[in-house]
């Protein structure tokens, strides 16, 4: 992650005429006006003057924008019709700036409704301006520009009790908006940061009855009684004053930021996660000398990546996970793991074996018990009077340091309370002492992060939570896994806040309130075409003239005609969800790398409606991350585990899901396909009801894809067998009869409770599944070792 110096260009657009405009009106042409929206540019959206009762109205206007040539820059041209209650868009063409010849006056006409010949005239200049440039950061998808902060001193005079407040606003800083109590008796400070290049304005909202004012330079608007002031007029590490009048003195200064970032922009491991690798790749090795009963050592190139994957399912995933892992632990495999990852209820299981740091290497008996003890007892005092003043107290505390809070976080809080005995202030930062030796499988969990007015199936972008970072896939950001919830702007920190504790991010990847009714429609149809033929906003590629040669890490121009009112209302009830989880954006203000949609790594996980087509709506805009449960997408934690960069070999895929065992790995071979990421080609010959414990997948032509053991959960043989090889007496019959399948199973998804006999029943049964399946495994690995050997040849 390296810093450059690129200069800034001057954008010049005339904005000309436009010819056979719409009607938007019944009885008369549209009252049109044209906006200009380069959000990477300009924090406001920019206009012309409205041509009243005209078709074909001309403007004939100027503006001008500083922009950076390494970033994405799509202007937004919209026409609108003025109306008295709301304005009507006509439509809106968005245009990549990156396709005009440099110190050129370009004429433009866009199209954008052949059929009428509705055109669009502007001029476009393009200009490069040497004196103008910043230092910028980028990971090839992910920009960072200069940070300048405008420091604010409000000087008291005389003492005074007032009520008066002073309102600053500075539009599109991270702080946005600052007030000031007149009646204090100190000085005040404090900070806006915002982009240097950004064209920033500070709008001062002066109490209206003090006329007396004396002005630096700025210009006052008598009706508003505000000031307005660009802040890149104000000469930098000089303190002057804006406003003054007799009872006090407004105060301002500039200076750079930091250049150094605090989070980072790149795809490859963390530090702390290469050397957990280094250490447990001894462990790995001298655990598969030992269950191979190989003759030598294995050299370093031979050593596999195996990963133990799971899947949620609430109480059910949490229990059965614990089984599968005291099988693994019986057969002296949980060494041979490098990786576990995990979503919903098996980041419960993960999150309690994770607060011991030397777990797996002791019996998981006594694990087992402890959370026998919390599946089996009464839930009811969830709810007493006693919990729910405690969910209160910790939920105001919790939106007192800053966070937004939600009925997820209650979630939480109740999780916490239905696997622990009081208030555990386990954070996922304490998991660090668990890998810091390599002593154990390295944690990941995972969840995804959504968009409001889209649904999962059109907009989701993995995460991934380990102990050391918390990071989206697809843009390479990362952050520490203390400061994840933490504000940041341009990648700088900007306010620390406490770290979240474990029990709010298991309410977080286990999020059963983030249902909308698109989920339900796509667990039984899997397409949402019918939706999106009402709903969907339409994007169409528009003739323009003249042609410009459009080289492939640059847009052809589109027209975007937004969804009608009605349309929208019913987009609206289909994708809201009843909450999310929010956490402040660590990679908030960012930009988009010009050539963001060519990079390997971010197309590895192009999966939205918005990747290429709007690089302007994509997460960097947010002030918030939306994070639901992976199971909202596929009942799957691989993704993390498919990062080239991890290098995975076998993949223990241990399955315990719901209804349909072999639906979440068709989804993921179907998923990862179309992705073009390397997996298995798994294709199940039995039916759901006929399905065997274990299946071993393996892609021959593609050395790049991992051998993947799937174990579905099933009652097979363990209806006959105690053990591996041990049949049933008459009289021990009944305990191999567990019934997780069908409508009246006790391991539903929603059941938090199990009664002892049902909890030991499916420990045993998870645990049987993998004993009994130990040549599968050892194949894998077998198989893995010397693919190892003959790719190092």
């Amino acid at each position: 992650m390296q810093g450059e110096v690129s200069p800034c260009y001057l954008l010049s657009v005339r904005v000309i005429r436009a010819r056979n405009l719409r009607k938007a009106d019944t009885l008369s042409h549209s009252d049109c006006y044209l906006t200009l929206w380069l959000p990477t540019a300009s924090s406001a959206q920019l206009r012309t003057k409205t041509v009243p009762n005209c078709k074909d109205p001309v403007w004939n206007e100027n503006f001008h924008f500083i922009v950076q040539p390494k970033v994405k820059n799509m202007l937004e041209l919209s026409v609108h019709d003025d109306d008295v209650y709301q304005d009507d868009n006509l439509f809106t063409i968005c245009f990549d700036i990156a396709r005009l010849p440099l110190n050129e006056k370009v004429f433009m006409c866009f199209n954008s409704n052949p059929e009428d010949h509705e055109e669009l005239e502007l001029q476009f200049e393009l200009q490069n301006r040497s004196r103008t440039s910043e230092l910028i950061i980028t990971n090839g998808v992910l920009l960072s520009r200069q940070v300048c902060c405008l420091e604010i001193e409000v000087e008291k005079k005389k003492a005074q009790n007032s009520k008066k407040r002073l309102s600053l606003v500075a539009k599109g800083s991270h702080e946005g908006h600052k007030e000031f109590s007149l009646g204090s008796d100190f000085c005040m400070k404090s900070t806006f940061h915002y982009i240097k290049y950004k064209h920033p304005i500070l709008d001062i909202k002066l109490p209206k009855k003090n006329l007396d004012y004396i002005f630096g330079p700025c210009s006052y608007n008598n009706k508003e009684k505000s000031v307005k002031v660009e802040v890149n007029s104000i000469p930098q590490s000089k303190k002057i004053v804006l406003a003054e009048s007799k009872k006090f003195a407004l105060h301002v200064k500039t200076e750079d930021c930091q250049t150094g970032l605090d989070l980072r922009l790149g795809y490859d491991l963390c530090s702390q996660e290469q050397d957990f690798l280094h250490k447990r790749k001894n462990v790995v090795a001298g655990a598969l000398k030992k269950v191979l009963r190989l003759e030598k050592d294995l050299q370093d190139h031979e050593v596999p990546v195996v990963a133990i994957m799971t899947t949620g399912g609430s109480m059910r995933s949490l229990t059965a996970c614990y089984g599968s892992l005291r099988g693994l632990q019986k057969l002296n495999l949980i060494d041979c793991a490098t990786y576990m990852t995990g979503l919903s209820g098996t980041t419960w299981t993960m999150a309690k074996l994770y607060k011991d740091a030397y777990w797996s290497r002791k019996n998981l008996d006594e694990q087992i018990n402890e959370a026998k003890r919390h599946v089996t007892k009464n839930k009811l005092n969830c709810f007493s009077m006693e919990r729910l003043k405690y969910y209160n107290r910790q939920l105001r505390q919790r939106k007192q340091e800053g966070q937004k809070t939600s009925c997820i976080d209650l979630w939480g809080l109740l999780i916490e309370y239905m696997l622990n005995d009081g208030k555990n202030n386990h954070k996922l930062s304490d998991q660090q002492q668990a890998v810091n030796e390599g002593q154990n499988p390295f944690p990941i969990y995972t969840a995804i992060n959504v968009k409001q007015k889209y649904s999962t199936m059109d907009f989701k972008e993995w995460m991934e939570f380990t102990p050391y970072e918390v990071g989206i896939l697809k843009y390479g950001a990362f952050v520490r896994a203390e400061d994840f919830g933490s504000e940041f702007f341009m990648g700088h920190l900007m306010k620390k806040l406490p770290e979240t504790r474990i029990c709010y991010m298991q309410g977080m990847w286990s999020s059963i309130f983030s249902l909308n009714l698109l989920y339900f429609w796509n667990t039984s149809h899997s397409s949402e075409d019918f939706w999106h033929k009402w709903t969907q906003d339409q994007i169409v590629n528009i003739d323009e003239k003249p042609h410009l040669t459009t080289r492939p890490h640059e847009q052809k121009s589109y027209l975007y005609t937004s969804a009608g009112p009605l349309s929208s209302a019913f987009r609206d009830v289909l994708t809201d969800r009843l909450s999310v989880a929010q956490y402040h954006n660590f990679f908030k203000g960012l930009q988009l790398d010009n050539r963001y949609h060519e990079n390997e790594n971010f197309c590895r996980w192009k999966d939205t409606v918005l990747d290429s087509s709007s690089p302007n709506q994509l997460t960097q805009t947010e002030d918030y991350l939306s994070l639901e449960d992976t199971g909202f997408f596929i009942n799957t934690s691989s993704a993390p585990l498919l990062r080239p960069e991890r290098k995975v070999d076998v993949i223990l895929h241990l399955n315990y899901s719901a209804g349909s065992q072999s639906l979440p790995l068709k989804q993921s071979c179907k998923y990862y396909a179309e992705q073009g990421i390397p997996f298995p080609k798994a294709v199940l010959e039995e039916d759901d009801e006929h399905l065997k414990e274990c299946y071993l997948f393996e892609d021959a032509e593609n050395p790049a894809a991992p051998i993947l053991l799937f174990f579905p959960q099933v009652n097979d043989t363990f209806r006959y067998y105690k053990a591996p090889g041990v049949k049933r007496s008459e009289s021990e019959m009944k305990y191999g009869k567990v019934d997780i399948c069908s409508n009246s199973t006790p391991y539903s998804t929603y059941s938090m409770t199990f009664s002892e006999e049902e909890y030991d029943q499916l420990i045993e049964l998870s645990e049987y599944n993998v004993l009994n399946n130990q040549h599968l495994i050892l194949q894998a690995l077998y198989t893995a070792v010397e693919r190892k050997k003959i790719l190092e040849k």
